[in-house]
């Protein structure tokens, strides 16, 4: 079972890689978005850096609470900013699947470390 949970991290954790990959081959439309929706260019490498780094950290097991939380919060706030028009069905569809996603990020941090994760071979290891 535990080779499942790992397999759970990794395809969340694809969706915010693969995006950050999009945003790095169509960077000046990237900008151009998150302007239109009153989010600063100068905040388009922070993001960028987030979306690569925390879903990694999630897919080798490492600060997995930490990053769940981290990633739950970034959901949450894009969420917010980015798919509010629940006039338009698209938007609306939007908004459910980012907080079903958040809601995964929500159950990898209410877990212990499992046996595929490198927080429990550091732990493991320790004791």
């Amino acid at each position: 079972m535990h080779i499942i949970e790992a397999f759970g991290r990794i395809f969340i954790s694809i969706l915010f890689i693969v995006e950050a990959i999009r945003k790095i081959s169509f960077k000046e439309e990237t900008i151009f978005y998150m302007e239109d929706y009153g989010v600063p260019e100068i905040l388009f490498y922070p993001s960028l850096i987030f979306e690569l780094v925390f879903p990694i950290l999630l897919i080798i097991g490492y600060q997995t609470r930490i990053s769940a939380i981290a990633m739950f919060i970034f959901t949450i706030v894009v969420t917010i900013i980015f798919h509010n028009d629940f006039g338009n069905h698209i938007q609306f569809m939007t908004l459910l699947k980012n907080l079903s996603i958040a809601g995964g990020f929500l159950i990898i941090a209410s877990n212990e470390p499992k046996i595929c994760t490198l927080d429990y071979y550091l732990k493991s290891k320790k004791n």
